[in-house]
């Protein structure tokens, strides 16, 4: 049970990420999602650093610094996609 809600919890953030970021993003939905799943694992690492692991009630800033490690890998994953694999799409 746990990698299916790592799986959801990825497709959810990897969407909200290609929301925030300007611009069209090329990266199929796949790959989105283990965007989503890796910024998952950022965000907790990066809220476990700055003393804020568990909260009471809703982990709020824990879902915030996931969102943003999400955003931040989906941004560079697709830019690291158009640069390998995008471009041979795109001439075929």
């Amino acid at each position: 049970m746990g990698w299916l809600w790592a799986i959801i919890v990825g497709f959810v953030l990897g969407l909200i990420a290609k929301a925030i970021i300007p611009g069209k993003q090329h990266s199929p939905l796949w790959l989105t999602t283990i965007f989503g799943m890796l910024g998952a694992i950022a965000g907790n690492a990066l809220a476990r650093a700055f003393g804020v692991e568990a909260t009471p009630g809703v982990d709020w800033t824990r879902h915030i610094f996931q969102v943003i490690a999400a955003v931040v890998i989906v941004a560079v994953g697709d830019r690291l996609y158009m640069a390998t694999l995008g471009k041979r799409r795109q001439r075929a």
